[in-house]
């Protein structure tokens, strides 16, 4: 148990998902609350969830899914999020960016796009979709440079893609960072489809090494094994509990609303000398100022 939390929480606020990805590990079917519900927290909760993260000293938010661009109240949960000082970061798969981009132009700091193979085909055999992702993202993150909102690629590396080279791909794309994952089993998420996507250590090594050349171009390559990311994130469920990732399976707290934040999180296991040690805190800047209200009318 670990009762300070760090300067980055993941808030999957959203529990749908408009893809099915086979290697998915935020489904939250596993416990009986959460498969009782079809989307999240009511928007005046989630406000108070937040509300309640910025006095515990939390800098950096991030907005996660399922898929956080289909829930409705996520504009202004972004504005509260931007007038409270945090740093705005989202991670998607691009499903309404563009729209979410054009209510809030000033409340993201940084957007990281979900793309897990330069190959359509493979992509779409991921279950992340239909064919046109990559198309599709090449354009999102040009959208996003234009708009000098910060980027970050995200990629999880599977059976089927370790022997790719994305490097073409990620240079057309320019992200700042680019996070490299170990597909991840959990128990209750992904246990049902996972297995065939499995790989070993030294396969996401090789796939690893293959692109360290890119920190040559000023991208950063920031990869995470599976142990690397076992226990090291601050994660909030949709209905609004933090949860670890300790034992292969998730592990939830009680709801922050009923118990406030410090005793939520001291329900679940974290490292902060994990966190640390696979640069959980980077350059990620100040956030931009906060919007006034007449800005926001």
């Amino acid at each position: 148990m670990h009762t300070h939390i760090p300067p980055a929480v993941n808030f999957h606020l959203w529990k749908p998902c408009n893809l099915r990805c086979s290697f998915c590990y935020a489904v939250f079917d596993d416990d009986p609350a959460l498969r009782a519900i079809r989307s999240g927290l009511a928007e005046a909760d989630a406000r108070r969830v937040i509300a309640m993260l910025r006095p515990e000293g939390v800098e950096k938010l991030t907005f996660v899914g399922g898929e956080p661009t289909l829930c409705p109240h996520l504009p202004a949960l972004l504005r509260q999020s931007r007038d409270l000082g945090f740093v705005n970061t989202l991670v998607t798969n691009g499903f309404r960016l563009q729209r979410l981009l054009e209510a809030v132009p000033d409340c993201i700091d940084w957007v990281g796009l979900s793309v897990d193979s330069a190959d359509e085909a493979t992509q779409a055999a991921l279950g992340r979709g239909r064919g046109d992702h990559v198309a599709k993202s090449i354009e999102h993150f040009r959208r996003l440079h234009d708009r000098r909102i910060r980027v970050k690629l995200n990629t999880v590396v599977t059976s089927l893609n370790w022997q790719e080279d994305m490097t073409d791909f990620v240079l057309r794309a320019r992200p700042e960072r680019w996070k490299v994952f170990q597909v991840l089993p959990i128990d209750g998420q992904n246990d049902g489809t996972v297995k065939p996507l499995l790989i070993t250590s030294d396969q996401f090594q090789a796939f690893v090494d293959r692109h360290r050349r890119l920190g040559a171009h000023g991208i950063t390559v920031a990869a995470e094994s599976n142990e690397d990311m076992t226990g090291s994130y601050a994660m909030i469920d949709p209905l609004g509990r933090f949860f670890s990732n300790v034992g292969g399976r998730y592990i939830y707290s009680p709801p922050i609303l009923d118990v406030g934040v410090a005793a939520a999180f001291s329900a679940v296991t974290f490292d902060a000398a994990r966190f640390n040690a696979r640069g959980g805190r980077y350059d990620w800047g100040a956030a931009r100022v906060p919007l006034t209200v007449s800005a926001r009318s």
